[in-house]
């Protein structure tokens, strides 16, 4: 049975605004789950609010050294609620500027976070459920989960970056053919594809992506932001370009307390201690 990653917080917990997205602290992990299993945790304008208000608590809390997504249920995330949709279009307001409002912010605060974001898909993703995994840094995957490309099924483009993140994960052409096409892919062939990170027995889901989480929340928390910042800047600057960021990079983490502690410790021949700092 799918489950979400059970929470036994050390710091601020509860709900941000509204009770469909928790927020907890364990382990230096931020735990943020999608909390309506009834409707396999679509989001609402609301919900959208308050997933926006975690991802930014957790970005900004020093103690928070990774950070953790999943969802309630047996799904993680089926993306737009469609009910609420329906009664837009209804109004007359179509998608009411979600994209630009909602959606966009909080892709753009997964993706630019200064430090590691795990998903724990634990059900179906779909739509922009599925964009949302698919642009943190790892997917650990419950075996009997599903990746789902729906936009076009409902006469929509992509968003929340599937347009972006997909192709540098399967390639071009294979992003075409799964956002066209729209097939469902399984868990065992997200692995395959790229996708999934690893592919884990559903009961022990929570484990393994929490096992992960605190895994990076113990590691060099500013040399990850700094991979991450290489990695985007690569993705569309030359050789040259991408040098000098390095450059940079490299210098701002030669400072860094970790660097000096881990330089030391490795002379010692001992294992380093990382503060992210």
């Amino acid at each position: 049975m799918d489950q979400a990653i059970p929470s036994a917080p050390t710091g601020p917990t509860g709900p941000l605004g509204h009770d469909h997205v928790l927020y907890a602290v364990r382990d230096g992990v931020a735990t943020i789950t999608l909390n309506r299993p009834e409707a396999m945790n679509s989001l609402t304008t609301v919900m959208k609010a308050a997933l926006l208000e975690a991802l930014e608590r957790a970005r900004d809390d020093a103690e928070v050294r990774a950070v953790l997504l999943t969802g309630a249920g047996r799904g993680f995330c089926t993306g737009q609620d469609l009910r609420e949709h329906a009664a837009n279009l209804e109004a007359g307001v179509g998608l009411d500027n979600t994209v630009r409002a909602h959606y966009n912010p909080i892709i753009l605060t997964v993706a630019g976070m200064g430090k590691p974001v795990v998903a724990a898909v634990n059900g179906i993703a779909a739509g922009a459920g599925a964009s949302l995994a698919f642009a943190c840094d790892f997917r650990v995957v419950s075996e009997d989960a599903k990746f789902a490309m729906a936009f076009g099924g409902i006469g929509l483009a992509p968003d929340s970056g599937a347009s972006w993140t997909l192709p540098r994960l399967v390639g071009p052409a294979k992003a075409r053919e799964l956002l066209i096409l729209g097939d469902t892919v399984t868990a065992a062939r997200a692995r395959e594809l790229g996708l999934a990170t690893s592919v884990v027995p559903a009961a022990s889901l929570a484990d393994s992506a929490h096992e992960l989480a605190v895994r990076l929340a113990q590691g060099p928390t500013l040399a990850y932001g700094a991979i991450k910042q290489a990695l985007d800047h690569s993705a569309a600057h030359s050789l040259a370009d991408s040098l000098e960021v390095e450059a940079d990079l490299q210098d701002s983490c030669a400072k860094s307390e970790d660097h000096h502690n881990a330089t030391r410790a490795f002379l010692a021949k001992q294992p380093p201690t990382f503060h992210g700092r």
